[in-house]
């Protein structure tokens, strides 16, 4: 598609986002102005939280339905995603609130994954229909394990569904609707982010992370289907999200823990632990998730093989990333002791 045409239709749908943006930044602005964000859900440090003081966990209470309010009326064609986050929200909100066992929660997320690979199957054999599953399932879960530092889980989202919005406008199979519901759930993540930003007044909460994992997959998975991108690219605009979950939990596993109780081993905890502090993790975190993301756009002008090579040479990156990481750490440790 013509550079010219991809950003007028980028241009045409941007005031979705714009409202999204407002419309979300105002819910949670009202939320910490009358003091109902305290009563519907607030985080209480403990001995494995980055923060020291009560915080309100009310994000999804503004990106939620915002997102699926506008997307409803620019994207019709995605409502069973919308729905299902929804439906995901309030199951959130009710684990927040008075907590409920990991059966149920698990396996609400696997019913929603089920729904929308059963109406949406792709044309490939059960089994890689059985394996995205599985995948998509991890990605529901794995954002709820980086909402722990200022600004990290509204920046991710920011950056990675306006990756999506960029690459559904610009791909040879451009989907207006993909485009139109990436673009407001990153602009209602933009009006969370005025809050979650250091020093954050707000956490996104289960009812937001678990919402926003589902759409990053569901929106994924979606265009995969469509054929607006192949299946590497959602991963590679969410890859220091998807690396560092994961490989935060393949040690754990490893080493015999719980991996779903509360920890601090995330690289993203290592480096604000170890004195980068919460605004400048931050900020490395949105370097690499730029950059990731225009070399997946990038990437898609090529055949298929340089794809997968450009895929490969930017996981090198974040391991080299995350080795770094694991220095600095041993390094913080060896001066100051054990945290």
């Amino acid at each position: 598609m013509p550079a010219s045409h991809s950003v007028s239709s980028i241009v045409h749908l941007l005031p979705w986002g714009v409202v999204a943006l407002v419309a979300c930044a105002a819910i949670l602005w009202a939320l910490l102005r009358t003091g109902l964000a305290w009563r519907l859900a607030t985080d209480i440090p403990n001995d494995r939280s980055l923060h020291t003081r009560p915080t309100p966990r009310v994000g999804g209470w503004g990106i939620v339905p915002v997102a699926l309010v506008l997307i409803a009326l620019a994207a019709p064609a995605l409502w069973l995603p919308a729905l299902a986050a929804a439906l995901l929200a309030a199951l959130s909100q009710i684990d927040d609130r008075r907590g409920l066992p990991a059966r149920v929660r698990f396996g609400g997320h696997a019913a929603a994954v089920a729904a929308l690979i059963a109406v949406y199957p792709a044309d490939v054999p059960w089994w890689a229909l059985a394996g995205m599953a599985v995948l998509l399932v991890w990605l529901v879960n794995l954002y709820n394990f980086m909402d722990g530092s200022d600004g990290l889980a509204g920046g991710m989202a920011l950056f990675g569904f306006g990756g999506y919005a960029v690459a559904a406008s610009m791909s040879a199979q451009p989907d207006p609707s993909l485009a139109a519901a990436s673009l407001i759930v990153a602009g209602a993540a933009a009006g969370f982010l005025l809050f979650n930003f250091h020093p954050a007044r707000i956490f996104l909460g289960d009812a937001g992370s678990i919402p926003l994992g589902f759409l990053a997959g569901a929106l994924g998975y979606w265009g995969w289907r469509e054929g607006v991108w192949p299946v590497w690219f959602p991963a590679l605009c969410f890859a220091p999200f998807i690396g560092d979950a994961s490989v935060t939990l393949l040690k754990r596993l490893l080493r015999g823990e719980k991996f779903w109780q509360a920890h601090r081993e995330h690289y993203y905890q290592r480096l604000v632990q170890s004195g980068l502090g919460h605004a400048s993790t931050a900020w490395i975190w949105y370097l690499f998730m730029t950059a990731g993301i225009m070399l997946a756009i990038w990437a898609l002008q090529f055949a298929l093989l340089y794809q997968w090579l450009v895929v490969a040479a930017w996981v090198v990156v974040l391991v080299v990333a995350g080795l770094c990481i694991d220095c600095r750490w041993r390094r913080h440790v060896s001066r100051s002791g054990p945290i």
